[in-house]
Formats: C-alpha cells, structure tokens, sequence
C-alpha cells in the first residue's frame, strides 16, 4: 500500500515548518495569555474562570491559524468557525473595545514568536504576512458578533421600553414599572413628565431614534413608546424653573407629528407617571377646545376644556385651585370676580353693580389673582376663572363639596 505525503500548505510554506507551526500552537496560545496578564490590568483582576475563557478562546485561535495556513482560500471560514461564539462568551466579560485589545496583543504575541519557525528569510514574510491577514479576518469576525448581539439587545430594549410606557398609561405596579425602568438605565428617583402627541408618519424606529437624538442634545434621558398614531414621550428633571428646562418641551415638540402636543404635570419620580400621563392624554383629548393652544401646550392649561369634557381630576382641581380659595376668602372677593366675568371685564360696570369705588373692585381683583394665580383681567385667565366658580357652585349643589 502506497502512502501520500500530506499537500503541501496553500501559503508556500515547507511541510516542515507547519508541522513546527502547528505543534507550538498551544505555546503561543499560553504567551498570548501571559502577555495579556502582563499588560493588562484588568485582565488580571478577572477570575480564573474567566482567564481560562480566554485562554480557550486563544488556543482556538492559533488552531484555528493554523487550518487557515494550509487553505487560506477558504474565505474566511475557518476564522467564523473558530470565534463565533468567541465574542459571545467574551461579551458577557468584556466589551468589543477591550475585545480588540485582547486580539491585538495576541496577533503582536504571533507576529514576534511565529518566523523563529521558519526554515528561510521567504517563510518568515510568509509567516508574518499571514499573521496579518489572519489578525484582520479576526477582527471582523469579533466585530460581526459584537453587532449581532447588539442589535439583540437593542430589540430587547426596545421591547422593553415599550412596556415600561404602556404600564406608565395603564398605572402598573409601582415595583415592576421600576425594575424596568431600571433595566433600561432610567433613575427612578428622578422626576418625570408625560408628552403625548400624534406620531409622525415615519416608521417607529426612525420615531424613536430622532426623539433619542433630540433628548440627547438637551442632555435628558426619556422612554419612548408610539401606540398606533400616538407618540409618547417620558422626559426626566424639571420642565420649569430655569431658562434651560423651558426649552426641553419645546425642543422634544419638534419630533412629534402634526397637531397639538400635550405634556402632564411634573411628577417627583417615574412611580407617580401614570398621573402625569392621565392629565397630558386628557389634555389631547380636550385640546381642540382651545382654538389658539400654543403648541407644546400643558395639561394644567387645558383645566376648562378638560372639566367640560368631563374630566373629573380636572374638576377637582378647579375647585380646589379656584373655587375653595375664593369662597374662604370671604363673599365679597367671590362676588367682585363673578360680578366682574359677568360685566364683561369692564371695571367702572362692575363697580356700578356692586355699589363700590373702582378701586374697591382693583384690590378685590388683585386680591383674587394671589389667591387663586389667575387674573380676571386676562382673557385667558377669565375664562379658567369662570368655569372654576362654575363647577365649584354644581359640586355645592350637589352635594359633593
């Protein structure tokens, strides 16, 4: 029986020095590891378990060179075979940017140890040359991986995300809705406000990776969840108090779609969201009411269209914001106001209805506005007044206050 000498190796090298290539393979694997040791403070802080991870994964690495050396015409398959599932195990103790470092030392550790292997001056070019190409399938290989389970937890997030939103609208457990939101790097001490809008016509990813982009240029952190044609926003810190948080909504309005955008009031922490939300979607339900609503336009402003929409937390607080506060005041400064509203705000009527000085009636007035926050002088105001002593009088008439 006549016996074959193995093909020689596809990158010109003798069959000699593969044979010497392949039996230090295990060798190499072990310098790759110390000089990681070396170099690397960190790597020396990880357990032995985890060196030993390593360590595997390097042997398979020079294993794995060493297959390519003899058909590097195999595209790249031997390197996707050998570290597939490298990055992944790798991935659960280091991140990609210190992945690469640990490849690199490994190709620096081949590249100085491999041409002493060598029989002539054109295997050690072959040897090197190798080296390289190798390091840089490797490389690719690690990137690929990295990104597939990257993308894995994006899809998670988002997921994720999506139900920390939606438990926000419907009022979920308090202890779930956190434990979510922390998964997902939200501080849940924080404060929070609900935004809610129509959502732009774009797909959902796009929608939610320009709101990222938006918030981040404002420096805050938000949930993100678009539920059929509404876009919901949940930014955290204060939206009042300073020049920087008034800009917050304005600059998170633009990545909503066309139509009135509506933000709750600010809550303390994200376990208190779901009210922030309840007043922002009962404030876009009842926004239409108010033909000239800036845009982004708050909950706490829409408190008449609300109450006549039926929103009984809007009820509640027009009686306690207005109609209370007027009423222990004492008659006569709920008298002026209602006397005023109906003399279509023009003083001199009212002061002729009520038997007093105009002056009599601008201290009253002023009076009622530190009180209740709203003057009868502003359109606006007037009417929030207005409805106020309104839905204050049919709660005393029935009963309920």
């Amino acid at each position: 029986m006549t016996s074959h000498a193995p093909d020689p190796p596809a990158t010109g090298l003798s069959p000699t020095t593969m044979r010497k290539v392949e039996r230090a393979s295990g060798d190499l694997a072990g310098a790759c590891v110390a000089e990681m040791h070396r170099r690397l403070p960190w790597f020396s802080r990880m357990t032995a378990d985890q060196r030993a991870s390593v360590l595997l994964i390097t042997q398979a690495e020079a294993a794995g060179f060493t297959k390519w050396l003899r058909d590097p015409t195999i595209p790249s398959r031997p390197t996707t075979e050998a570290f597939r599932d490298a990055p992944r195990e790798l991935s659960r103790l280091i991140n990609l940017r210190h992945t690469v470092v640990l490849i690199r030392i490994a190709i620096e550790v081949f590249e100085r140890e491999l041409p002493k292997y060598a029989a002539t001056e054109a295997e050690r070019v072959l040897l090197t040359e190798s080296v390289l190409r190798y390091g840089r399938e490797v490389a690719f290989a690690a990137a690929t991986a990295y990104a597939a389970a990257a993308e894995s937890r994006g899809a998670w997030d988002a997921r994720l995300e999506a139900l920390v939103v939606d438990g926000i609208v419907r009022g979920d457990a308090e202890e779930s809705l956190l434990s979510r939101a922390a998964a997902l790097g939200w501080d849940p001490a924080s404060a929070a406000t609900v935004v809610v809008g129509a959502a732009p016509s774009a797909d959902s990813p796009d929608v939610i990776t320009k709101v990222r982009t938006q918030a981040a240029r404002i420096g805050r952190s938000v949930l993100v969840g678009v539920q059929g044609s509404r876009l919901i926003v949940v930014v955290n810190g204060p939206t009042t108090g300073t020049a920087d948080a008034e800009q917050v909504l304005p600059a998170l309005t633009e990545c909503f779609g066309t139509g009135p955008v509506v933000a709750g009031s600010t809550v303390p922490r994200l376990a208190d969201g779901h009210r922030s939300a309840v007043e922002a979607l009962s404030g876009l339900r009842a926004v239409v009411g108010w033909s000239g609503a800036p845009r982004p336009v708050r909950a706490s402003d829409l408190l008449p269209e609300r109450a006549l929409a039926g929103d009984a937390e809007a009820e509640r607080t027009l009686i306690e914001e207005i109609a209370r506060p007027l009423e222990q005041a004492g008659g006569a400064i709920e008298q002026t106001v209602t006397a005023y509203l109906e003399a279509g705000g023009v003083l001199e009527a009212c002061a002729r209805q009520l038997y007093v000085h105009p002056n009599t009636v601008r201290y009253r007035l002023k009076r009622a506005a530190e009180l209740t926050g709203r003057s009868a002088t502003d359109p606006r105001d007037a009417l929030v007044l207005r409805v106020g002593l309104m839905v204050g009088r049919l709660a005393r008439a029935r009963g309920l206050w």
